[in-house]
Parts: structure tokens; sequence; C-alpha cells
């Protein structure tokens, strides 16, 4: 499971060092591709395969899932750490979450996120306001 908040910057090279900790899980490789809100999702190689067996179920005839898998699978792609505990990311992912130099890496259960500072300093500024009532109003946990 991943948790967790961690701050590193994007090198010259598009380059981002992903924590040790997410590392040891992650294994050899993983998969990112765009992700909501304006962030990047970064899956093992298992989780991804479970997320790829529920998608292959939805139906082609609606046009939201062919915009969905459109943009999820076009901007996806696998990636090795190299000796530095980096990813290289396209320029396609990098623009889709805004990234420059300040990046946040967090943990959300069974994906990784990667979003810029900026972004995410708005969202999670927004969904704290929001925390308790978000609390609230979720029917099936118990927290």
């Amino acid at each position: 499971m991943f948790m967790g908040e961690y701050h590193h910057n994007l090198d010259s090279k598009g380059r981002l060092i992903i924590p040790a900790k997410f590392r040891s899980q992650i294994g050899e490789k993983m998969i990112l591709t765009r992700g909501m809100e304006g962030c990047i999702f970064g899956y093992t190689v298992s989780a991804w395969q479970k997320i790829e067996s529920k998608l292959a179920h939805l139906p082609l005839t609606k046009r939201n899932v062919r915009k969905f898998m459109r943009m999820f699978y076009s901007g996806a792609m696998e990636s090795e750490f190299d000796k530095q505990g980096r990813v290289n990311l396209t320029t396609t992912l990098k623009e889709h979450a805004g990234l420059i130099k300040e990046c946040v890496i967090i943990g959300v259960s069974d994906r990784i996120e990667i979003w810029s500072k900026e972004r995410w300093s708005s969202f999670s500024d927004e969904a704290i306001e929001d925390y308790d009532d978000i609390a609230e109003n979720l029917d099936d946990i118990e927290l």
C-alpha cells in the first residue's frame, strides 16, 4: 500500500526521483499514465494488469469509454528506475501534469500520484476545507 507525501525536483533531463519507500513496493518497473485532476498516476505492473482487465469489459459502443481509454492508454508508458531511483517522464506526461521543476509524489493506496507543487498545493488546500464534510458523507466506510 502506498501512502505519504514526498517532495522532489525534476532534473534538467526530465527525470524524477521516486522515493525509495515507493520503489521497494513497485519493483523493477512501473506504468505511468495521465491521472485525474492534472496529475500522473503510477501503478505497479500487477495493479496495471487489474485495471486493464476492468477496462477491457467496458462497452466500446459508449463514446466516453472510447475517449477515456484513448487518453488513458495513449499517455501510458512503462518505466524502469535508473541507478539513482529516477524515472524519465515523457513530454506528454509532464505537460499533462504541468511539471516544470518542483514535484510532489504521494501514495494513494494502490498507486502513486505525481503532482506539480503548485497544483498539489491548490488541490490539497481546497480538499482540506471539505475534508470533514467528505468523510461524513462516505456511507460505506467508518474510520
